[in-house]
């Protein structure tokens, strides 16, 4: 999830509905909270242009599945105009998955084996009235990428399925 702004109420209720089913719970910024809210403590959180608690990093790595999973806000990486500096840092990182937010714009992208995963904003969507969060489902190296809406559930609409190779 990203782009939450301030709003504890959305976490929670994510918390609440996903957090004893899944490994790993992502904030990709802008969460407008302090790294002490326990709240926040329940994601792995990274630092967004609206954080102002500098204890957040800017970026962080870890694995599920095996596979390698980067997360960063975006916004030190101009996501609203290209992937492509993202994609050099996701090479550098040797990722398999990218997280990110900063825009607001809930997509899914498959470059050159990497898969990169903006879920949208929990709080302040844009191009699209749904509140998003996405969840992914790892097994035998296929992703599948499910997307919820904050009110509605999930959007099976828009899941999507991605075979990943461990290597890049």
């Amino acid at each position: 999830m990203s782009d939450s702004h301030g709003s504890k109420a959305e976490l929670q209720k994510l918390v609440e509905k996903h957090g004893d089913e899944v490994d790993l719970m992502i904030h990709c910024g802008d969460s407008e909270l302090s790294i002490d809210d326990p709240i926040i403590e329940k994601f792995q959180t990274v630092r967004g242009n609206c954080d102002v608690d500098r204890r957040f990093p800017e970026e962080l790595v870890t694995s599920v599945e095996g596979y390698r999973v980067y997360a960063t806000h975006g916004h030190l990486y101009s996501v609203k105009t290209s992937l492509m500096s993202l994609k050099y840092r996701g090479v550098e990182k040797q990722a398999n998955i990218v997280c990110f937010g900063h825009s607001h714009v809930l997509g899914m992208e498959l470059i050159d084996g990497m898969l990169f995963v903006n879920p949208g904003s929990i709080r302040l969507p844009r191009r699209r009235v749904e509140r998003t969060y996405v969840i992914l489902e790892i097994h035998s190296g296929k992703v599948t990428a499910k997307v919820y809406d904050d009110d509605q559930g999930e959007l099976s609409e828009l899941e999507s399925s991605f075979l990943l190779s461990k290597s890049l």
